[in-house]
């Protein structure tokens, strides 16, 4: 049947922002390339925003302050939510699931807190529920890990999801400047918000993460499982010691399969951590993101690009829209929630890591072997030692194998405390090579 003969896809758009205002313009410029691509029209039938008066570049027929009103209506077919937050976003899209009409949402936050809530609603009215803009923006990520390696046992997932972190510490990098002054400086150009909370402090990577474990390792996994450690403590005397050992310092989303005597869980966290120069995702830059994917079969990928800003995360929103579209004129349905392996995620405690550690240190004999023996005591093993005198004190640098988080905190703990320790100048875990 010719595009033509059939009936239009009509699609309620919730919010108009930066991301928004780019649907519309998608929408409007590739109508014909979209008709062509989905096998029907995908057309605008409503735009529920809060100030009509502020988008002049909108035909006013399609604005609405009555958001519920437009998921509400006969004939619309999908809604796609930009909006954010948890409500009034959760409430509008489980009404527009329970009456069978597609989603299309870019909101990570709730999908961290209630996707469980939303595809059940979804499985029960044979709707669609697409995602792709969540994480990564313009990146195709939750796509491969969702559908193309279905077939494939994913073990690790790990990689830059905030581009306002990875702003922040590439510019500590580059310049020497400290954490304050890149802050300033990513605000000014626009990086960062006023703000910026959600992307320093890890909560928006945070969130993202829990999304990547649940596809990628088939179990429920919500924002409050993943551990979360933000950027603010990273000081230009980190990211000078990474570079002194051939690293670089990344906020890193890191999902990965861990043993246990229970059996096999799965680990979740959000940290800043150093990695080797030689790494892939040391070469990330500026606001890029990029994930870097382990599976059994496939090996390792690399998935880079935008991943941020109104065009970048409209292109995803897009191409869910005429995946939903297609799966509307074809009669089919899109994929729905794996969650059958239900892997338990693993403390932090429990989760194997690796540490950097910088010690001020008494510059006389025996300091070392003090030191060592705390790192004995736990069962922490010892990868490599930098030391460097002073007039009066000493540098002591050691990185470990790996060991539980909890071991390796009460190392630090103890070491601390012992009188020939002046200072701990720096904790930080090591990711990216073999332990």
């Amino acid at each position: 049947m010719a595009s033509h003969e059939v009936e239009p896809i009509r699609v309620a758009l919730l919010g108009c922002g930066t991301v928004g205002t780019e649907v519309v313009r998608l929408l409007t410029d590739q109508a014909a390339d979209l008709t062509a691509r989905a096998g029907a029209p995908v057309e605008l039938a409503g735009i529920a925003v809060r100030k009509p008066n502020k988008h002049r570049e909108v035909p006013a027929e399609l604005l609405t302050t009555d958001a519920a009103a437009l998921v509400s209506r006969p004939g619309v077919d999908v809604v796609v939510e930009v909006i954010g937050g948890i409500e009034p976003a959760r409430t509008l899209l489980l009404d527009a699931l329970r009456r069978g009409k597609s989603v299309v949402t870019a909101n990570k936050a709730l999908l961290a807190e209630h996707s469980a809530e939303l595809f059940e609603a979804a499985d029960a009215s044979g709707a669609d529920l697409y995602f792709e803009a969540a994480v990564a923006g313009a990146i195709p990520l939750l796509r491969p890990l969702r559908e193309s390696l279905a077939g494939d046992r994913i073990t690790r997932v790990m990689g830059i999801v905030n581009g306002t972190t990875n702003f922040i510490l590439s510019g500590m990098d580059s310049t020497g400047a400290s954490y304050a002054e890149t802050l300033e400086e990513a605000t000014r150009l626009g990086y960062a918000e006023a703000d910026p909370t959600a992307d320093v402090d890890g909560f928006d990577a945070a969130s993202k993460a829990a999304i990547l474990a649940s596809l990628a390792f088939h179990s429920r996994v919500t924002a409050a499982d993943v551990h979360r450690e933000g950027i603010a403590q990273v000081s230009a005397a980190d990211i000078a010691a990474a570079k002194a050992l051939g690293r670089t310092v990344k906020l890193l989303a890191i999902c990965e399969r861990v043993p246990h005597e229970d059996g096999e869980g799965i680990s979740v966290r959000v940290h800043p951590a150093m990695i080797p120069a030689s790494h892939p995702l040391a070469s990330v830059h500026g606001a890029f993101n990029a994930v870097f994917v382990e599976a059994d079969a496939a090996g390792e990928m690399m998935f880079y690009g935008q991943g941020a800003g109104g065009a970048p995360t409209a292109s995803a929103v897009l191409g869910d829209l005429v995946a939903v579209a297609r799966n509307r004129v074809h009669r089919g349905r899109g994929p729905r929630e794996s969650a059958y392996a239900a892997l338990p995620v693993r403390p932090m405690g429990q989760t194997p890591t690796r540490y950097h550690i910088s010690l001020d240190v008494a510059d006389r004999a025996g300091v070392l072997s003090q030191v060592a023996a705390v790192f004995a005591e736990h069962d922490v093993s010892i990868a490599a030692v930098r030391q460097e005198g002073r007039v009066d004190d000493a540098s002591l640098v050691i990185v470990t194998h790996a060991a539980t988080d909890a071991a390796l905190r009460s190392t630090v703990d103890k070491i601390g405390g012992l009188p020939v320790v002046r200072e701990v100048v720096s904790v930080m875990r090591v990711e990216g090579e073999e332990s």
